[in-house]
């Protein structure tokens, strides 16, 4: 059973760019979750709510901007508890973004989610 999901994009933006889609609540709003509360502190709780009534709940690991973005979240029960890890490198053609969920419990349904929620945040506009 697949336990580890990583995924890799290279978005033509400074990290300081993506560190703001990746943890600015309105940001997220905008290609991840309908509706984000965030508390970007370690520790620091988190609720992703979505249109059709879903919702997760999330523990911040790590906040180190703009390089390292982990949270703990899950689902009804502990077997759909996971972790997410997002690292931003600087590239000469702007941020390599990479993404791993990890979970004991197997990914096999999320794989397909993290490529495409990538592609979102990748047309996600810059902000002045």
């Amino acid at each position: 059973m697949e336990t580890e999901i990583r995924r890799e994009i290279v978005l033509p933006a400074p990290p300081d760019e993506v560190w703001e889609a990746l943890t600015d609540p309105e940001r997220l709003a905008e290609w991840f979750a309908n509706e984000v509360e965030l508390d970007l502190r370690p520790g620091g709780e988190g609720i992703f709510r979505w249109d059709d009534g879903s919702e997760r709940r999330a523990v911040v690991e790590v906040a180190e901007g703009p390089r390292r973005f982990t949270f703990d979240w899950g689902g009804e029960d502990e077997q759909e508890a996971t972790r997410v890890d997002f690292t931003l490198e600087e590239t000469a053609e702007g941020t390599r973004l990479t993404v791993v969920e990890s979970s004991p419990a197997g990914l096999r349904a999320c794989a397909g989610e993290w490529t495409w929620a990538l592609e979102l945040v990748a047309h996600t506009p810059a902000r002045a």
